[in-house]
């Protein structure tokens, strides 16, 4: 799994006017909850992007005043304005602890309803989980090679190792649906049966 590092600094002063300094320039504020300890620092923006700015699910190992914290993201603040960020939540992972995260769903196989004229429709893009940091994944493979016309693949029928799922058991992922030209090719075939 990619790990994104971060080099920050740990905050000595609190509240709104000390966060606009820090925004001001350049930087950005956040926490490290779920540790021994809460800990508030701030790092550039910019070492935040690889981080917010991708569908992927990610580690971070922020450093901060020589200690090294192993996070995952929890929670992003953007300006309403500008757009930019302005506040950033980070989970510390501490080994005996089961985390809740959301991962991107991978799709695998070539469905057999696909192969038969269908078109893949996905549902939901990644899952709610809970799991030991040891069993976090950066996605949950869903193998699609069964799913039929008509088909769906539910919630409930992704089994990812060591992992509880929080999603709701019977909410669809991905089914295959029939196209108009499916649908063309069989009320046609339909008549023809009908002249004969």
């Amino acid at each position: 799994m990619n790990t994104i590092t971060i080099e920050g600094v740990l905050r000595t002063e609190h509240g709104k006017k000390a966060a606009r300094q820090i925004r001001s320039q350049e930087n950005v504020p956040g926490v490290i909850y779920g540790g021994a300890a809460e800990i508030n620092f701030y790092a550039p923006a910019k070492a935040f992007k690889p981080l917010v700015y991708t569908g992927e699910f990610q580690l971070a190992e922020v450093s901060i005043g020589g200690k090294k914290y192993k996070c995952i993201l929890k929670d992003l603040q953007f300006d309403k304005v500008q757009d930019n960020l302005i506040h950033i939540d980070l989970l510390e992972l501490v080994d005996d602890k089961k985390v809740v995260a959301t991962l991107p769903l991978k799709f695998t196989g070539v469905s057999v309803g696909v192969k038969g004229g269908g078109k893949l429709v996905t549902k939901m893009k990644s899952l709610k989980i809970k799991a030991l940091p040891k069993d976090l994944t950066s996605t949950i493979e869903v193998d699609i090679t069964n799913l039929d016309l008509n088909g769906n693949i539910r919630v409930e029928d992704v089994k990812p190792l060591n992992m509880e799922i929080l999603n709701s058991p019977r909410i669809p992922i991905a089914s295959v649906v029939m196209t108009r030209q499916l649908k063309q090719d069989e009320a046609s075939a339909a008549k023809d049966e009908k002249k004969k």
